[in-house]
């Protein structure tokens, strides 16, 4: 009587410890997900950052120009942060991409293969329990999926270090500038 308690019990632990697998597997694939709309969110905010930053020298354009008594310096160092800007823009712009990863095995977690690689809606349902009920092809699955979406999710954030990079870059040319032009301005 004791042993059949005792077996009970670890099938209860066993089952309870699957169980905790499965949302551990949801769990990281969830976080991995809210990664990447991390990564699209600071992108955005560059681009606001850069939509206040060039309306500002939009509008103050006739006054800093006015400023400058070195064209070469104004067009130079204008020059290198409107590039800086442009480099800085696409790497933002490429974060917001969609990145679909194919030349991985067909995944039921992947939308893509669900309706491209299962057959219709009935032939995927029958595949998708059958993955479901099995634990190793499900947690294959799963694992499977939480790569793809780390490998797209480093993409991503890799852009966005570029994109703040090349802000930074153009900050600092922005700040070269005014520097020079207070000197310029003082010793005239």
């Amino acid at each position: 009587m004791k042993d059949l308690k005792n077996a009970n019990q670890e099938v209860q632990v066993k089952n309870q410890h699957k169980e905790d697998l499965v949302d551990h597997y949801w769990g990281t694939i969830d976080y991995i997900s809210s990664l990447v709309k991390a990564s699209e969110i600071k992108a955005g905010l560059i681009l606001s950052f850069y939509g206040i930053l060039l309306n500002l020298i939009y509008q103050s354009f006739p006054s800093i120009y006015g400023l400058s008594q070195s064209h070469f310096t104004f067009y130079l160092l204008g020059g290198a942060w409107i590039i800086s800007t442009i480099i800085s823009v696409y790497f933002s712009i490429k974060c917001f991409m969609p990145r679909i990863e194919t030349k991985y095995e067909k995944n039921v977690f992947f939308f893509g293969d669900v309706i491209s690689a299962f057959g219709n809606e009935k032939q995927f349902a029958k595949t998708f329990f059958e993955i479901s009920v099995d634990e190793d092809r499900l947690f294959d699955q799963l694992g499977q999926q939480i790569y793809i979406l780390s490998k797209i999710a480093a993409a991503k954030f890799k852009n966005v270090n570029r994109s703040l990079q090349f802000l930074g870059l153009g900050l600092f040319i922005i700040m070269i500038w005014l520097v020079s032009s207070a000197i310029t301005y003082v010793n005239s």
